[in-house]
Protein backbone atom coordinates (compact mmCIF):
# COMPACT_ATOMS: atom_id res chain seq x y z
CA UNK A 1 0.00 0.00 0.00
CA UNK A 2 1.51 3.55 -0.69
CA UNK A 3 2.48 6.03 1.98
CA UNK A 4 -0.82 8.56 1.05
CA UNK A 5 -3.00 5.82 1.91
CA UNK A 6 -0.75 5.06 5.60
CA UNK A 7 -0.97 8.46 7.13
CA UNK A 8 0.31 7.89 10.82
CA UNK A 9 -2.23 8.79 13.65
CA UNK A 10 -1.41 10.18 17.59
CA UNK A 11 -2.10 8.60 20.19
CA UNK A 12 -4.38 11.22 20.87
CA UNK A 13 -6.40 11.53 18.18
CA UNK A 14 -6.91 7.73 19.08
CA UNK A 15 -7.98 7.87 22.49
CA UNK A 16 -10.27 10.60 21.29
CA UNK A 17 -11.79 7.98 18.73
CA UNK A 18 -11.54 4.96 21.06
CA UNK A 19 -13.27 6.95 23.84
CA UNK A 20 -16.53 4.79 25.10
CA UNK A 21 -14.95 1.47 23.28
CA UNK A 22 -12.18 0.44 25.61
CA UNK A 23 -13.61 -3.25 25.18
CA UNK A 24 -12.81 -3.32 21.56
CA UNK A 25 -9.67 -3.09 19.64
CA UNK A 26 -8.66 -0.58 17.42
CA UNK A 27 -6.97 -0.95 13.77
CA UNK A 28 -4.69 1.59 12.04
CA UNK A 29 -3.10 0.68 8.79
CA UNK A 30 -0.09 2.79 9.58
CA UNK A 31 1.94 4.12 12.46
CA UNK A 32 0.56 4.91 15.94
CA UNK A 33 2.83 8.06 17.28
CA UNK A 34 3.13 9.58 20.40
CA UNK A 35 1.74 12.63 21.51
CA UNK A 36 2.58 14.31 24.65
CA UNK A 37 -0.84 16.02 24.86
CA UNK A 38 -2.36 12.63 25.52
CA UNK A 39 -1.81 12.93 29.65
CA UNK A 40 -3.75 9.97 30.72
CA UNK A 41 -3.29 6.90 28.67
CA UNK A 42 -6.40 4.09 29.50
CA UNK A 43 -5.25 0.54 28.90
CA UNK A 44 -6.24 -0.07 25.66
CA UNK A 45 -5.70 -2.58 22.31
CA UNK A 46 -4.50 -1.26 19.51
CA UNK A 47 -3.91 -3.14 15.81
CA UNK A 48 -1.27 -1.31 13.81
CA UNK A 49 1.97 -1.60 10.82
CA UNK A 50 4.19 0.47 13.27
CA UNK A 51 4.21 1.94 16.73
CA UNK A 52 7.18 4.32 17.54
CA UNK A 53 9.20 3.45 20.60
CA UNK A 54 7.54 5.79 23.54
CA UNK A 55 3.84 5.43 21.74
CA UNK A 56 4.63 1.70 22.49
CA UNK A 57 5.83 2.04 25.68
CA UNK A 58 2.97 4.48 26.88
CA UNK A 59 0.34 1.62 25.43
CA UNK A 60 1.85 -1.08 27.45
CA UNK A 61 2.60 0.71 30.42
CA UNK A 62 -0.70 1.79 30.99
CA UNK A 63 -1.61 -2.26 30.54
CA UNK A 64 -2.60 -1.65 27.01
CA UNK A 65 -1.51 -4.46 24.15
CA UNK A 66 0.20 -3.10 21.08
CA UNK A 67 -0.78 -6.05 18.48
CA UNK A 68 0.56 -7.01 14.66
CA UNK A 69 -2.02 -7.72 12.06
CA UNK A 70 -0.96 -11.83 12.32
CA UNK A 71 -1.80 -11.67 15.72
CA UNK A 72 -5.30 -9.88 15.47
CA UNK A 73 -6.25 -12.86 12.44
CA UNK A 74 -6.06 -15.41 15.35
CA UNK A 75 -7.69 -13.69 17.95
CA UNK A 76 -10.73 -11.96 15.51
CA UNK A 77 -10.96 -13.38 12.76
CA UNK A 78 -13.91 -11.92 11.25
CA UNK A 79 -12.74 -8.67 12.57
CA UNK A 80 -15.13 -8.87 15.69
CA UNK A 81 -15.24 -5.95 18.28
CA UNK A 82 -12.73 -3.91 16.09
CA UNK A 83 -12.91 -0.79 15.30
CA UNK A 84 -10.89 0.62 12.00
CA UNK A 85 -9.42 3.77 11.95
CA UNK A 86 -7.37 6.01 9.42
CA UNK A 87 -5.18 8.98 9.95
CA UNK A 88 -5.47 12.29 8.12
CA UNK A 89 -4.97 11.71 4.68
CA UNK A 90 -5.37 15.45 3.26
CA UNK A 91 -2.65 16.88 5.64
CA UNK A 92 -0.40 16.44 3.60
CA UNK A 93 1.79 19.60 1.96
CA UNK A 94 1.26 18.39 -1.73
CA UNK A 95 -2.82 18.80 -0.95
CA UNK A 96 -2.19 22.58 -0.71
CA UNK A 97 -0.97 22.46 -4.22
CA UNK A 98 -4.03 20.88 -5.73
CA UNK A 99 -7.56 23.20 -6.92
CA UNK A 100 -8.29 25.77 -8.76
CA UNK A 101 -4.73 27.48 -10.56
CA UNK A 102 -2.93 29.60 -7.95
CA UNK A 103 -3.65 33.03 -10.02
CA UNK A 104 -7.53 32.56 -10.89
CA UNK A 105 -9.68 34.70 -8.27
CA UNK A 106 -10.76 33.69 -4.62
CA UNK A 107 -8.08 30.54 -5.30
CA UNK A 108 -6.38 29.44 -2.47
CA UNK A 109 -4.28 26.83 -3.57
CA UNK A 110 -0.51 27.22 -3.12
CA UNK A 111 1.87 27.93 -6.28
CA UNK A 112 5.01 25.86 -6.70
CA UNK A 113 7.56 28.84 -6.27
CA UNK A 114 11.37 28.76 -6.41
CA UNK A 115 11.23 31.68 -3.41
CA UNK A 116 9.54 34.04 -1.65
CA UNK A 117 11.41 37.02 -2.78
CA UNK A 118 9.37 40.25 -3.58
CA UNK A 119 10.17 39.40 -7.66
CA UNK A 120 8.02 35.99 -7.38
CA UNK A 121 4.38 35.77 -8.28
CA UNK A 122 4.06 39.11 -6.16
CA UNK A 123 4.55 41.62 -9.00
CA UNK A 124 1.81 44.12 -10.83
CA UNK A 125 -0.30 42.64 -13.05
CA UNK A 126 0.52 39.28 -11.05
CA UNK A 127 -1.80 40.52 -7.58
CA UNK A 128 -4.66 42.57 -7.63
CA UNK A 129 -2.90 44.45 -3.96
CA UNK A 130 -0.18 45.38 -6.49
CA UNK A 131 -1.87 47.88 -8.42
CA UNK A 132 -4.02 45.85 -11.04
CA UNK A 133 -4.27 42.05 -12.00
CA UNK A 134 -3.81 41.24 -15.43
Amino acid sequence: MSKINKPPLSLSRLLSFMNGKEDKIAVLVGTITDDLRAYDVPAIKVCALKFTKTARARIEKAGGECLTFDQLALRAPLGQNTVLLRGPKNSREAVKHFGPAPGVPHSHTKPYVRAKGRKFEKARGKRNSRGYKA
